[in-house]
């Protein structure tokens, strides 16, 4: 029997294990589980959340389960706005350069 190992992560799940543009899909993925969070906490069902931002309700629940395939920036931006939020994208400068990154924050 071999013993299980740990190695620390990154804080990048998809960095991690090698996903291509694994900032974007972290970006996308805090995005999605920010809308995700919204529509619980206005108790809306999935399709009062479908009604309200204007897709089909098996859309918002794939969102719900985290998948975010053929959802740009823009889209959920979009869906954002619907559901009464504002988004505001901030740029700033990195210091040092090197450590410069795509963050979100929800307020």
């Amino acid at each position: 029997m071999s013993k299980a190992r740990s190695v620390k992560g990154s804080g990048n799940v998809f960095a991690d294990i090698g996903v291509p543009d694994a900032e974007e899909h972290l970006a996308k993925a805090d995005l999605v589980l920010g809308i995700a969070s919204i529509i619980r906490a206005k108790g809306l069902s999935q399709s009062q959340a479908a009604r309200l931002i204007g897709i089909a309700q098996p859309d918002v629940s794939r969102l719900m389960r985290g998948n975010f395939d053929g959802f740009s920036y823009e889209r959920l931006f979009t869906l954002l706005n619907a559901l009464g939020e504002n988004v505001r994208i901030v740029v700033s400068d990195a210091k040092p350069k090197t450590k410069a990154r795509l963050q979100l924050e929800f307020a």
